[in-house]
């Protein structure tokens, strides 16, 4: 059945902000399609989203929305869903938001195996505010920041969600929005902490500055990046290097936090020994 896509948007906020040919928009209707797959009310829905292109998701989606401040979008779904047990709560973060001022919090939303939904939009630039180096940003590419080439290496930021100990961890792109839309709705109706890294053009603030092209060109790129994990694992060391896997690379079933944190409340209350 066709997801009626009106039913989840604000549509009095349409057209987005977002630019011609971004990834984000493709992004939003993977999300919503993956909402609609696993069946749920959008009361019982948060849609939690940080500072940067990504951040506008909360906008557009209708549902319960709050849009937070820079590298803490985790940090007030952490609360939202302590409080909140019984609702699906999904976060929305850019590179730079969850992995750069925001990866303390990122890391430990992982360790507890909170059951959010992180959706890392990874454009591997700051698109929003003008081409600062970011936490993916490929080493030798130019930012405001970084006038004579990036020096610094890049976050594999799957490898280390799973480090963390984040409980189903993907990565995906915006080329192929069936396969993300199908990797969401798995890790939507996992429980315990998913981590989705999506791959996405910033074709204006990224690409237009190191001369890529426009989005296609953009595009191919990332295309160039991503292999399906089963084709990276038969790969050599050396020919791994500057590739990334794609499609769900881990899944474990582990006590999720919010139970953990109710068998302490029954205790603190004298309900339980």
């Amino acid at each position: 059945m066709a997801v009626d896509y009106n039913a989840y948007l604000r549509t009095d906020k349409l057209p987005t902000l977002w630019c011609w040919g971004c990834g984000d928009g493709v992004i939003l209707k993977a999300i919503i399609g993956a909402i609609d797959a696993n069946g749920w009310d959008k009361k019982d829905i948060c849609v939690v989203s940080g500072i940067g292109c990504s951040g506008r998701m909360s906008s557009y989606i209708d549902c319960n929305t709050v849009h937070t401040t820079h590298g803490r979008a985790l940090a007030y779904a952490t609360g939202i869903k302590l409080a909140n047990p019984d609702k699906k709560v999904i976060v929305v973060c850019g590179d730079g938001d969850a992995l750069a001022i925001g990866g303390n919090h990122t890391i430990h939303a992982c360790r507890r195996n909170i059951d959010l939904n992180l959706v890392l939009v990874n454009n591997f630039i700051y698109g929003l505010t003008n081409s600062q180096t970011s936490p993916t940003t490929p080493q030798g590419f130019w930012t405001v920041t970084a006038q004579y080439g990036n020096i610094d290496p890049n976050f594999d930021a799957c490898s280390l969600a799973q480090s963390a100990g984040a409980t189903f961890v993907a990565r995906e792109s915006v080329l192929e929005p069936k396969k993300m839309q199908k990797t969401l709705s798995q890790s939507f109706a996992h429980k315990g902490f998913s981590f989705v890294e999506v791959f996405s053009n910033c074709h204006i603030n990224l690409g237009r500055k190191n001369k890529m092209g426009e989005a296609v060109d953009c595009l191919k790129w990332i295309d160039s990046l991503s292999i399906p994990k089963a084709k990276f694992e038969m790969l050599s060391d050396e020919e791994k290097v500057g590739k990334f896997p794609s499609g769900i690379l881990y899944q474990r079933e582990a006590q999720e936090y919010c139970e953990a944190y109710e068998q302490v409340r029954l205790m603190a209350r004298g309900e339980k020994k």
